[in-house]
């Protein structure tokens, strides 16, 4: 088939209508190859291939096939898996000698744009849960009749109840574009394998307070005010990251139920709060409203008055944080274990497999730093109280090496030491 023809052919594939499975159909045909699409998320969407066993090459992107994401303007729509079947068979390269760069070009464009139109009300309907659930977690909706009424846009019922979920994943290495929309669908197919009406979005929080979020973070609202079926749902959601991102860590935090849809800000503040302190913590990965503990009392802070909050931590914790990214050291994981350990230093150093003697060396540090000494019940209340803000904020602690300079005979180096 000539260039021409080929063209043609994918032309009056769009032009008609007839879907993306018969304009990949007639792209295959142009390119004399086996393609595939997927979304942006990894979902097949629509393949072209001359077997079984062709088709199980293209979906495990096995030997010579090539991968080329499809663009819209600068959003990833999803992607193309190619493999060449003409001359050279199965070995050949994915571009075939009769074809041109310019025309693999040009069909890789309309196929992203039919990929983008046959996802349009889809996605339509995914700014439209994100507006709203973004609205709840700002505190821009607070009126039961406005948010009945948005929810109603969405199809949602909320009369009876709703809850609030916090779901964070963060790559442990660099990762595909589009990842952060993936971890977005995996959280939401976890959600709606037990409450089918869920909905979820990217919350696009750049910071909070003067803090960055790390990784993706996802919000969802979980409609029913039965509070089983919401713990329920956070677990199947746990189970579906943890299944389909391998290679990322988690945190996620759960609300209590909002029996009065006015309360769905109150709710989102509440998962919020659980997935800091999950992703601070040593207590597991994922923590409802009501495992928080003493952090509830500090909710209202973080909602009304944050920097506040900020400052409090500025005074006691951070120093010790700036200090460990900057020397790779353990200040504040070693202060936490101190205090879990009620003060021991013998326990502490158990639990950290560290001498004692570097534990006395750690914790004469964090009284330089912070001017705040762990031998007195007031240094260690306010330190204490420090490491509560700071995983309220979503702050996570810096890891180290398990040895510093001078931590080997319980010396400390004089105050000439830099600080960041």
């Amino acid at each position: 088939m000539s260039e021409l023809a080929a063209l043609e052919a994918v032309t009056e594939a769009v032009e008609s209508g007839a879907g993306l499975p018969e304009v990949v159909r007639a792209a295959a045909k142009a390119l004399d190859a086996s393609l595939a699409v997927a979304d942006a998320w990894g979902a097949t969407l629509a393949v072209a291939a001359r077997s079984p066993a062709e088709e199980r090459a293209l979906l495990s992107q096995g030997r010579g096939v090539s991968s080329t994401p499809l663009r819209v303007g600068d959003t990833v729509v999803g992607t193309l898996h190619m493999r060449a079947t003409g001359p050279g068979g199965e070995d050949s390269e994915p571009e075939s000698a009769e074809t041109s760069e310019q025309m693999k070009r040009l069909l890789v464009t309309m196929i992203a744009s039919e990929v983008e139109r046959v996802r349009a009300p889809e996605r339509a309907s995914e700014v439209a849960a994100s507006e709203f659930l973004r609205a709840i977690l700002q505190r821009e909706l607070t009126e039961r009749e406005e948010l009945l009424a948005r929810a109603k846009e969405l199809s949602l019922d909320i009369q009876d109840g709703a809850s609030m979920i916090v779901a964070r994943a963060v790559p442990q290495a660099p990762t595909d574009e589009g990842w952060r929309a993936r971890v977005r669908a995996v959280a939401e197919r976890g959600a709606r394998a037990v409450v089918s009406r869920s909905i979820a979005a990217l919350s696009e929080r750049e910071s909070a307070g003067t803090v960055v979020i790390a990784g993706a973070e996802v919000l969802l609202l979980l409609p029913g005010g039965d509070e089983a079926t919401a713990a329920r749902a956070a677990d199947a959601v746990l189970r579906e990251m943890e299944a389909g991102l391998a290679g990322y860590t988690f945190a996620l935090g759960r609300s209590r139920i909002a029996e009065d849809p006015a309360d769905l800000p109150r709710a989102a503040g509440e998962a919020l709060l659980a997935a800091n302190v999950a992703q601070g913590g040593s207590d597991g990965v994922a923590l409802a409203f009501e495992q928080t503990g003493a952090y509830r009392l500090l909710l209202s802070a973080m909602s009304e008055n944050p920097s506040e909050l900020q400052r409090f931590y500025a005074e006691t914790v951070e120093p010790l944080l700036a200090y460990d990214e900057q020397y790779e050291t353990e200040l504040v994981r070693t202060l936490a274990t101190f205090l879990e350990a009620d003060g021991n230093v013998a326990g502490t150093a158990q639990r950290l497999f560290t001498h004692r003697h570097t534990i006395y060396y750690r914790l004469e540090r964090v009284r330089e730093l912070s001017g705040l000494d762990v031998s007195s019940s007031d240094g260690r209340e306010k330190l204490s109280l420090g490491l509560k803000a700071m995983r309220v904020l979503g702050i996570s602690a810096a890891g180290g090496p398990a040895s510093e300079v001078g931590a080997e005979g319980g010396r400390v180096p004089g105050r000439s030491t830099r600080r960041s």
